[in-house]
């Protein structure tokens, strides 16, 4: 019962809250309005556009960092490799370096894997800014159909 209550309930908040965004203007009356939202439609489209510039340039610096740490990490894991091979057998100060080199190994292999999450994560910002910026543009179109179908002039903001 509280599932059907709960489901009843999300259903209807869904179907009002995609009313309210989807508002329609008919009437002269309306301009007002239309004109507010398109404004403010407008200054969302260019903060989201900026803001998207940004993370763009914030993805690029990450990728970077990240092919930079994998190629750390996989040259230390080579070094780590040869000193081992070379350890095996001699004397203990080879071995106790080649333990410090795999510990190095290791920490560059950790600061590998940060750098690829942070590039994951800059990734995804620039999606949902892309996707975001997608749903005004379509709004701001739609605001313009409506300002034409009222006869109000589309290219005065």
């Amino acid at each position: 019962m509280k599932k059907i209550i709960t489901l009843c309930l999300t259903a209807f908040l869904l179907f009002a809250g995609s009313c309210i965004y989807a508002q329609t203007y008919k009437t002269i009356a309306d301009s007002a309005a239309l004109n507010a939202e398109y404004l403010k439609v407008n200054n969302d489209i260019t903060t989201l556009t900026a803001s998207l510039d940004k993370a763009k340039s914030e993805q690029e610096k990450e990728a970077k960092r990240s092919s930079n740490a994998t190629a750390d990490a996989q040259n230390t894991a080579n070094k780590t490799s040869d000193k081992a091979d070379n350890a095996n057998g001699s004397s203990v100060k080879d071995a106790k370096r080649a333990k410090r080199q795999a510990r190095r190994s290791v920490k560059d292999a950790k600061q590998a894997r940060h750098a690829q999450s942070n590039l994951d994560d800059a990734n995804k910002k620039v999606e949902k800014l892309t996707s975001q910026l997608q749903k005004k543009q379509d709004r701001l179109k739609e605001l313009d159909n409506m300002r034409v179908s009222l006869g109000m002039n589309v290219n005065n903001h």
